[in-house]
């Protein structure tokens, strides 16, 4: 009478099956902490709210950045978040543009363009892209830019 009840094997194949079950879920879950937008938006903001002229450098760790006129959002191994902006809009500046992205760098705004008329028109189609996923850089700048009536902040 001391023998494993007839039952027992089936017990035994239904805490395999549930020990299994939990092994893969906890396997499945991600390894990384999802990225964090909102310290990049905080930085966006305050240089895009200053009556002033201004630049800042925000570290990213991220693997791909989206940025639009509203908001940033950022990818890893860990997953995607998004944050809005305060005050917008902001100009996302194109890899490919070599006016923008001079501006956003550093250079005076009337060498890379012709008139503050240009600089908004290019500023305009800019935020009229639309946002793509693209491979994080090391470190996000942004720059706001006054020049004659043109006022704009330049991400990138």
């Amino acid at each position: 009478m001391l023998g494993a009840p007839a039952d027992a094997w089936y017990v035994w194949l239904g805490l395999s099956v549930a020990s299994l079950t939990m092994l893969g879920t906890a396997a499945g879950l991600p390894t990384a902490v999802p990225p964090d937008p909102a310290a990049a938006a905080e930085t966006i903001d305050s240089v895009a709210s200053s009556p002033h002229a201004g630049t800042a450098v925000y570290p990213l760790d991220a693997a791909s950045i989206r940025l639009d006129p509203e908001g940033i959002a950022l990818r890893t191994d860990g997953g995607t978040a998004r944050a809005a902006l305060a005050y917008g809009p902001v100009t996302p500046v194109p890899r490919d543009d070599g006016g923008l992205r001079e501006v956003l760098t550093g250079d005076p705004p009337s060498r890379a363009f012709a008139s503050p008329a240009a600089l908004t028109d290019r500023a305009a189609g800019a935020r009229r892209a639309e946002p793509a996923w693209r491979p994080a850089p090391d470190r996000l700048v942004v720059r706001h830019v006054s020049w004659g009536d043109v006022d704009v902040t330049l991400v990138g």
